[in-house]
Order: structure tokens, then C-alpha cells, then sequence
């Protein structure tokens, strides 16, 4: 126990740090041109290749940023 005591900051350091860059990486929705009424049609589209990856890495990442969290709180 002590082990994952002194190791579980680190890794939730790490898990920090990947997520906050796959959320950075992801693209945003609009463009600077639509606030100022600049129409551009919208549409839905699937997500595919490096853009498909990043989505489903942000979601594991930020699951496992909160079990990481809950089992800081049960070790102390």
C-alpha cells in the first residue's frame, strides 16, 4: 500500500498532463468568422482517424483521472 501511496500523485500528474493535451489537440466546433454572423451552413459529420482517436483517448483519460481521484481519497 505504501507503494501506491507515494506512486499515485505521479500518476495522476501524468493523467493531468494527457488529458489536458488531448483536449487542446481536439478541434473546435465554430470558426472566428461565425461570431460576427458569418454564415457558414452547419452540418454533422462522423469522426474518423486522428480525430476519432483523440475523442475516445479524452474520454478514458478523463475517466481514469476520476477513478484515480476516488482512490486518492480512499487511501488516505
Amino acid at each position: 500500500m505504501q507503494i501506491l501511496r507515494t506512486l499515485l500523485p505521479y500518476a495522476q500528474i501524468g493523467v493531468a498532463i494527457l488529458l489536458a493535451i488531448t483536449i487542446l489537440l481536439q478541434q473546435k466546433g465554430g470558426s472566428v468568422g461565425s461570431i460576427f454572423g458569418g454564415g457558414e451552413a452547419t452540418f454533422y459529420r462522423t469522426k474518423r482517424g486522428l480525430e476519432r482517436g483523440l475523442f475516445i483517448s479524452t474520454i478514458i483519460l478523463g475517466i481514469a483521472f476520476v477513478v484515480l481521484a476516488i482512490l486518492g481519497l480512499t487511501l488516505r
